[in-house]
């Protein structure tokens, strides 16, 4: 069996991992490559819906490396102040703070603010594949550290190398610095991937954008997925109330709540559906901003945060309901991006309704796997809103019509295929 080493600084017990990691680590041996993992050292995190640390470790080697962070990152602490102030006070004191708190990203934080890592994984690495037969190698971001690592690991032992981008570099639809450092970071950019063998990012709009700025180099577009694990958890809505759920997090501006709020207030005002009949549910980080929003539009009996809960709880309250809700990115720009939710959301099996936004790739998906219906206008909700809750009242849940077989695409085991399929090319090519 070949072997790949994977540099991913977040690995499954982080608290914001994805799960490109982990569907990588698990399914990439049914394809013939059997990956090491070198990563962060993280404490033990008992929800984590990768089962436990040791579970993970029998059958998956990790190598962890220290990490050494020497500025207290006061930038984040501030940005979550603002998400848990009301939407008013946010926008009184963003442009002052945005500009100190991108000054100090722009300072301290350069390549990224991992950059302690960098020493000891690189060191790690160097000595593992100076001991061992590695035939690729694979890094992925965030943290863009991980490219610069592969990147030396990539001119010493001269390994085939694939840079994946879950999230883009410096044209993310979500860079947090100023438009000074992006210039700077772009030529980082242009100048680290030259040594990439392949380029691999989530949707072909990411692809055409890093196909732009990389011209010539192999460029592939991967989903992300679900564990196919989780289509064996029985769906079983519950028939008590019209229950739409939302296990993710908002955004000022970007990924907000209120044409969902307004589409039901008008629905409810118009007696067309029974506010004790409806339950919209929160899980995720509570904000002081949505209650107020909440309260705004007159549905604190209706919608409810409950914080954040364990990855299967959430999994549970997904297949109880009859709605899953994605709040899509309302920037124009932005037709990219997938949010990770949507993919549990898949393996769920019940209907998704995403709300706001524009035809993105989001749209595509649901059209393919006929797993939901996006409506973007406050208009559009409504309408859904009605015949959905129709079909509820007259049969007591909604339907699924999602197609299984376009949906077994969307898998962790389908995205690890593909991702052999290029090491194989690559290998093949050296």
């Amino acid at each position: 069996m070949k072997k790949v080493l994977i540099v991913g600084y977040i690995f499954p017990y982080h608290p914001g991992a994805g799960a490109r990691i982990p569907g990588l680590a698990k399914y990439l041996p049914e394809f013939g490559w059997q990956p090491t993992i070198l990563t962060t050292p993280i404490g033990e995190i008992s929800n984590s819906p990768f089962g436990p640390r040791n579970d993970f470790r029998n059958s998956t080697r990790v190598i962890e490396t220290y990490q050494y962070n020497p500025v207290e990152d006061m930038g984040l602490r501030v940005q979550k102040r603002f998400d848990l102030a009301s939407k008013k006070s946010y926008n009184y004191v963003k442009h002052f703070f945005r500009l100190l708190y991108k000054l100090y990203l722009d300072l301290f934080h350069y390549p990224d603010r991992e950059k302690g890592w960098k020493p000891f994984a690189f060191s790690t690495s160097n000595e593992l594949l100076q001991g061992e037969d590695f035939n690729a190698l694979i890094s992925t971001s965030p943290p863009v550290i991980s490219h610069l690592i592969a990147e030396e690991l990539k001119i010493k032992h001269k390994i085939p190398w694939i840079a994946d981008f879950p999230h883009l570099w410096s044209q993310d639809h979500a860079y947090p610095y100023s438009s000074l450092r992006r210039l700077i970071d772009r030529r980082l950019e242009v100048k680290t991937l030259s040594q990439a063998d392949a380029l691999v990012t989530i949707s072909e709009p990411y692809a055409a954008k890093l196909g732009a700025l990389h011209k010539g180099k192999p460029i592939y577009a991967i989903t992300h997925g679900f564990d196919p694990v989780q289509m064996d958890i029985s769906s079983h809505p519950s028939a008590g109330k019209f229950t739409i759920t939302y296990t993710g997090s908002f955004r000022p501006r970007l990924r907000e709540p209120w044409k969902l709020f307004e589409a039901l207030q008008n629905l409810i005002s118009q007696g067309t559906v029974e506010p004790n009949d409806v339950e919209v549910r929160f899980y995720g980080h509570q904000l002081n901003w949505v209650d107020r929003e909440i309260e705004q539009y007159g549905l604190s009996g209706v919608v409810k945060q409950y914080g954040a809960v364990p990855m299967q709880v959430a999994w549970e309250k997904q297949r109880e309901s009859q709605l899953l809700l994605i709040p899509k990115w309302e920037d124009p720009q932005e037709q990219g991006a997938y949010s990770m939710k949507i993919f549990e959301y898949l393996a769920a099996r019940r209907p998704i309704l995403a709300v706001g936004g524009h035809h993105d790739v989001v749209n595509e998906l649901l059209d393919e796997t006929k797993a939901g219906i996006c409506a973007p206008s406050i208009g559009d909700i409504e309408n859904a809103l009605r015949e959905l809750y129709r079909e509820y009242k007259s049969k007591g849940e909604i339907a699924y019509n999602g197609d299984i077989e376009k949906i077994n695409k969307y898998s962790h085991r389908e995205m690890a295929r593909r991702f052999s399929e290029v090491l194989n090319t690559l290998v093949r090519d050296v």
